[in-house]
């Protein structure tokens, strides 16, 4: 019998259940994570939510080898394993599937994690360029060896909405960390970021470096001289440049960490948007020896790593909690960058931008064509950044054409993130079977700037309208994006239902949804996404023991208070990955 007491500060048994043998009471903050002998488990003792239809709610859920064998009553669930099989005593808190990613980058979490933090409140202290330059000097004192090792300088997160200045750091204000050793910022969004002279130097940018297609570097005014702030391809070339410099080891280990990660906000399958050959690989290594807490999905760019999809990797089973599901494309950049591609202008344009800016695509028409078509030459499913309007037409127009060519199939392609999706775009997804993998995130982290800045208080109504896929009686999921905002699933089911901005507003009320809805969309309509419904999703009988544990119920907690849930356990196939 495996005894783990409760927090003292919650009762300390359940109806004597501690004293029953083959019982585990669930630990609190600060206990080490274990996993009990039998693989025969019971978990009962609290609310079970089972994201089921035909039964909603039950009383015990039954494991064996991990595969959940009986839901229901704790009578069915005793009969299904029998006496030896250990309970796990739930404590009065809240059991339900994991959750599963529609969409983030797992590897680049890791990158976060590891590297100085530059978000702002509530995730961070990044609120001003002081305190940007203040963290990244304590982080680069904290890790000279790293430093000395790699030559290289990493912050991620820094949102110029944000901070006080309403601006992106410059060059000249990198260098005054350090002008000789080579320090990136790499913006909240992922798709901007700021470069001192020294990591210029490195990347071979000058005064004669041109703008590359689809991004561009800023320039100091009345000068070619790049100021150090990055757009979007130019960004990619400069981090492609420098982060040559992180060893194997050091790439292992941030994957690691952002699984780990992962599993603290009670996701048990986490994606890879947009991976390379070289981080397919390296996924596969750490999965080839048994270091992966949780499922991780690739979807690689179909620009440059599609070799992947010749491999063994490429398959619907994971081996070692690894495997590759189809392939990513890029439209367009981030609206709160102000990179999206839209059909109508910003409502305030970027410093030096004319009022008729509206953002610009990430690759030509033509190549978005053709991507779209080799994809559904091949029937690998593909999921397309569009954030703009612009670009998800684009994705409309694209599929339609590839549809006509190919035939009608279920290859279930996704629109990643959507943001300002028109309700004539809802009626043709639909009707194209594209699924929208929505942000509503947005709605507090950026939905004060989207609403007076970005796009304007009427648009910025229907970001992500989740509410009006549902009136249309579509599936759609929801993600965070992670990096671009933590893996926090109760922060991604908080927004989805209550849209309420930094600033107290409820941007666009009448896309809120309700909670039973918002948790459908982080679990059973995220798996049937990636045409995993069948074996997760929901808590029933053949399905994976993928579980997560609440400290209170998302169904009966007031809807102000979602985002404080703390997620408590993480279960991988009935085995505990993480406890709080």
């Amino acid at each position: 019998m495996t005894l783990i007491l409760p927090p003292s500060n919650r009762r300390t048994l359940l109806a004597g259940a501690g004293a029953l043998a083959g019982t585990t009471l669930l630990g609190g903050r600060g206990a080490m994570a274990q996993t009990t002998s039998s693989s025969d488990l019971i978990f009962t003792g609290g609310p079970i939510l089972t994201i089921d239809d035909a039964m909603p709610t039950a009383e015990a859920v039954a494991v064996r080898n991990g595969v959940i064998v009986a839901v229901g009553s704790l009578d069915a669930a005793r009969a299904a394993v029998g006496r030896g099989a250990q309970t796990v005593n739930l404590d009065g808190r809240t059991l339900l599937p994991g959750f599963f990613d529609p969409h983030g980058h797992v590897s680049m979490v890791g990158l976060q994690a590891r590297y100085a933090n530059l978000l702002p409140a509530p995730d961070g202290q990044g609120d001003d360029i002081p305190a940007l330059q203040r963290i990244t000097r304590e982080w680069m004192n904290a890790h000279e060896q790293l430093v000395r090792d790699t030559q290289l300088v990493i912050g991620f997160g820094y949102d110029d909405s944000q901070l006080k200045e309403r601006r992106h750091p410059t060059g000249k204000e990198l260098d005054a960390i350090s002008d000789s050793v080579p320090i990136l910022f790499m913006h909240q969004s992922g798709h901007l970021g700021s470069a001192n002279s020294a990591a210029l130097a490195a990347a071979g940018v000058t005064a004669s470096t041109p703008d590359p297609d689809g991004g561009a570097f800023r320039r100091e005014e009345g000068s070619q001289q790049p100021n150090g702030v990055m757009e979007e391809t130019a960004l990619f070339a400069v981090m492609g440049a420098l982060f040559t410099r992180l060893d194997l080891q050091a790439n292992l280990e941030m994957i690691r960490e952002g699984a780990r990660f992962y599993s603290s906000f009670g996701y048990t399958t986490a994606q890879d948007g947009r991976s390379s050959t070289a981080t397919c690989n390296m996924i596969a290594m750490l999965a080839e020896r048994g270091e992966l807490p949780i499922d991780i999905l690739s979807f690689p760019d179909i620009q440059t790593s599609t070799d992947v999809m010749a491999t063994p990797l490429y398959r619907r089973t994971y081996v070692g909690k690894y495997r590759v599901g189809g392939v990513k494309l890029t439209l367009d950049g981030s609206p709160q960058g102000k990179t999206a591609w839209l059909s109508q202008p910003y409502y305030i344009p970027p410093e030096g931008k004319p009022a008729s800016y509206r953002g610009y695509p990430a690759v030509t028409e033509q190549q978005a064509l053709d991507a779209v078509e080799l994809a559904f030459r091949n029937d690998w499913q593909i999921e397309v950044h569009a954030n703009g309007d612009a670009a998800i037409d684009l994705l409309i127009g694209a599929v339609r054409e590839a549809t006509n060519r190919h035939g009608a199939k279920d290859r279930r392609p996704v629109l990643i993130h959507g943001q300002t999706t028109r309700m004539d775009q809802l009626d043709e997804l639909k009707t194209l079977g594209i699924v929208p993998s929505l942000f509503p995130m947005h709605t507090f982290y950026w939905g004060d700037y989207h609403r007076d800045s970005v796009l304007g208080p009427r648009r910025a109504e229907t970001i992500s309208p989740c509410h009006s896929a549902i009136r249309r009686g579509m599936r759609f999921t929801t993600h965070h994006d992670a990096p671009v905002a933590n893996p926090d699933s109760m922060r991604v089911l908080s927004a989805t239902v209550t849209r309420r901005t930094r600033s107290g507003d409820i941007l666009g009320p009448d896309e809120c949804v309700p909670v039973d809805i918002a948790l459908k969309a982080m679990t059973l309509w995220a798996a049937w996404q990636h045409f995993e419904d069948d074996r997760k999703g929901s808590l029933a009988i053949g399905k994976l023991a993928d579980m997560t544990l609440l400290e209170d119920n998302p169904l009966t907690a007031d809807p102000e208070t979602l985002a404080a849930i703390k997620v408590t356990n993480t279960f991988k196939e009935g085995r505990e990955v993480w406890r709080r």
